[in-house]
């Protein structure tokens, strides 16, 4: 992956607003989600936010073959 991306560190802003999930984000994103496709999008984050912490992890530990 390319090194050039811009990382944000602030988490968006999620509200309720008239049966809609709005979301503001950092570079002024701003999205309007249904109840369901919010639900989608929290679990994939979740899941995505954990495999890369793992990622984060695992990179300070040189990896052996097995055997070693």
């Amino acid at each position: 992956m390319s090194n050039d991306r811009i990382v944000y560190e602030a988490p968006s802003k999620v509200k309720a607003v008239d049966g809609f999930v709005d979301v503001e984000g950092p570079d002024d994103v701003h999205v309007t989600l249904s109840p369901e496709a919010a639900e989608e999008t929290s679990e994939r984050l979740l899941e995505g936010s954990l495999q890369a912490r793992g990622q984060r992890r695992l990179k300070r530990f040189p990896h052996r073959e097995q055997g070693d």
